[in-house]
């Protein structure tokens, strides 16, 4: 199976969110079916990105964007969490502070990018400086228009450089929305997560709407697509992430690289060092227990 040609948004497209029905599920209903292919797909995952790091050559930018309680940190915390933090980080992307607002808006981005052999994960991102900035106003709109062709620049250069980057807009109703931050209200476990910006952000739906169209619209590449994914039912927003993470991966094909030394000598020395200790040392090619 692979989703990645159902959700992608292909370069070139005028984009409206009224077309992309966030409750969709691509014709699957169970959700325990749903579930097991998270499981084998979070296997995979987990191997990937073993391969990836041990290559070192190459790395993977997974970019979350949506609208409050849209899922971002579902998805890391019920999809993207096997994977080994020794090469994987998570990324969040806050008001900017004195020392990121001093320089140019893709600054911070940059400096926290993917080195070889790692899988990040934008919890956030620059896009915020075509969005929150966009829908209040706090740059000049000639600015803002810039700013879609420097990311798109910008995507370039770390997709010359090895970089994959796949890029999630995690699609909700305003329904949803509400009923999540219901649900936060009630549940000590994510009361923390209440701000007071929650319902005053509301208000200017309609302008994020717009907003992250413009986005989908102008910054959806072939090197760094777009993906819309529908989100109101968690079990198959996790299956539609995974999958394109997992069908990703496997195309970048990592490989384990070849060893440094010279194993007959390691074997041979292991073997004697094992009989010294009165341990059988395990035939080549088999794993010890």
């Amino acid at each position: 199976m692979d989703l990645r040609k159902n959700y992608r948004v292909k370069p070139n497209t005028k984009v409206k969110l009224k077309d992309y029905d966030p409750a969709d599920v691509d014709g699957i209903t169970d959700k325990a079916v749903a579930n097991a292919v998270v499981a084998a797909d979070q296997e995979k995952l987990t191997r990937l990105q073993y391969q990836l790091y041990a290559e070192s050559k190459q790395s993977l930018l997974i970019v979350l964007q949506a609208l409050d309680a849209g899922g971002k940190d579902g998805i890391i915390n019920q999809v993207l969490a096997v994977m080994n933090p020794q090469g994987c980080r998570v990324q969040s992307f806050k008001v900017p502070t004195p020392l990121e607002s001093s320089h140019d808006f893709l600054w911070r981005a940059h400096t926290v990018a993917p080195r070889n052999g790692e899988v990040v994960i934008y919890n956030r991102s620059y896009y915020e400086s075509v969005l929150v900035e966009r829908v209040h106003e706090l740059a000049p709109k000639e600015e803002i228009e810039a700013r879609y062709g420097f990311i798109n620049d910008f995507e370039r250069l770390l997709s010359f450089n090895r970089t994959k980057i796949i890029k999630f807009f995690l699609h909700i109703s305003p329904e949803e929305q509400l009923k999540r931050f219901l649900e936060r209200l009630e549940d000590p476990t994510k009361n923390w997560k209440i701000s007071d910006s929650d319902y005053q952000e509301r208000v200017h739906w309609d302008d994020y709407i717009k907003a992250f169209e413009r986005v989908l619209s102008r910054c959806s590449t072939e090197e760094s697509p777009w993906y819309v994914i529908p989100s109101e039912k968690k079990w198959f927003r996790n299956l539609a992430v995974s999958n394109i993470i997992v069908n990703t991966l496997a195309d970048m094909d990592p490989q384990f690289p070849p060893p440094h030394v010279d194993l007959e000598e390691i074997r041979r020395l292991a073997v004697v060092e094992a009989a010294k200790a009165g341990l059988e040392f395990p035939r080549s090619g088999k794993k010890a227990d």
